[in-house]
């Protein structure tokens, strides 16, 4: 293999699929990405057994077609450390050389043969369909912050990705809950589009949100029973799926909650962060003191002391007191669109249905402290 590239591409590409690659692996090759040269086209791949992306791009010359394998962070540390727009000379000395020259540095990477490398042909038998990558993005940052970190519940791991129906519509519906906190998000697709029902994990999502916020055109999407496709651009990601049954979110969301408050958004964000100041591990509870035409604030600790904080507000009801977990309406606060904040109660030990008037396709959900949605087994 000997090839010429362009030392920036080269690094966009490779910086794609650098968060896939486990540091820190049991399998040497799990910390290589596999390079690929053929018909005056480079194709890079990772994987970590779990996930795998690869991506395609120019060569400026390719004089001898070829593959293997070389460490991804030694790799991805050299090319972040050359000139920008340089060219990138490769070649490949031996089965256990790859040589790398780039202006006056001259590397010796020590590299392992391609053919050891994991990677396996996937049949998507359902025909694929398109959304856009940035109502994607947002529909995946909205319900990630809900997925549990139990992993015991391995089912809650993730996004519960599916396709719902509402005023004769079909949507793509991602929903996460950790068990004390649910939240869900949509966005309209075909009607005829066909898709299975998969849990996506943590992983993959982190993964997704990195490479669409670089792009602005539509993925596409494919699944079976076990994994599930994206492709975008020059790239394509393949990941397992979690191997579990989703709980019937349905019945936690409320139906009925009829005491409403309004709250200016930045007002209610800023107010949280001050009062919790008190907080060490913002895991105390906040109490909420609501009133017709305010809404106090307050933390209690019995290591660090108290704060308090009155804001202005809007309730349809009678004075009522209820308490959270400040870092979930924190959580929450950091994707709502609206100038203003919508919560609907019905008691203090009921959960809180959070609504966002700037996305009608999005809402939250949160138990006050010591509540759980889904019992563990």
């Amino acid at each position: 293999m000997e090839i010429t590239v362009n030392r920036d591409v080269f690094l966009k590409s490779l910086g794609h699929a650098y968060g896939i690659i486990e540091k820190k692996s049991t399998l040497p090759i799990l910390s290589n990405i596999l390079i690929e040269a053929k018909e005056s086209k480079i194709k890079i791949t990772a994987t970590d057994l779990d996930i795998i992306y690869s991506e395609v791009f120019p060569a400026q010359e390719l004089k001898t077609e070829g593959s293997t394998t070389t460490s991804a962070s030694i790799l991805y540390d050299i090319l972040r450390k050359l000139e920008p727009n340089s060219k990138v000379d490769l070649s490949l000395q031996s089965p256990n050389k790859l040589k790398l020259e780039s202006g006056n540095s001259k590397f010796n990477l020590l590299c392992m043969p391609s053919d050891n490398f994991p990677i396996s042909e996937e049949n998507f038998e359902q025909e694929s369909f398109e959304v856009p990558s940035q109502k994607l993005m947002k529909l995946l940052s909205k319900a990630k912050i809900s997925i549990s970190t139990d992993e015991t519940r391995h089912y809650l791991n993730g996004i519960f990705f599916h396709k719902t129906n509402l005023e004769n519509k079909i949507f793509l519906t991602g929903v996460a809950t950790d068990s004390h906190r649910l939240s869900s998000s949509s966005l309209e697709i075909e009607k005829n589009i066909v898709f299975e029902p998969i849990i996506l994990p943590k992983k993959t999502i982190f993964q997704l949100i990195s490479l669409m916020e670089q792009s602005s055109a539509k993925i596409k999407i494919s699944n079976n029973k076990s994994k599930v496709k994206f492709v975008m651009n020059s790239g394509i990601l393949i990941s397992k799926v979690i191997d579990g049954r989703f709980p019937d979110y349905s019945k936690v969301v409320p139906k009925d909650n009829n005491k409403t408050l309004q709250i200016k958004l930045s007002d209610f964000k800023t107010s949280i962060e001050r009062v919790t100041t008190v907080s060490a591990d913002k895991k105390e509870g906040l109490k909420m003191a609501i009133k017709k035409d305010s809404l106090q604030l307050s933390v209690n600790s019995p290591n660090s002391g108290e704060g308090v904080e009155n804001i202005p507000a809007n309730f349809n009801s009678e004075d009522m007191s209820i308490s959270f977990n400040s870092r979930y309406l924190i959580d929450i606060t950091s994707q709502i669109e609206n100038e203003k904040i919508i919560m609907s109660l019905k008691e203090p030990g009921s959960p809180v249905l959070i609504k966002d008037l700037s996305d009608k396709l999005s809402f939250h959900v949160v138990m006050p402290m010591k509540i759980w949605f889904f019992a563990k087994n």
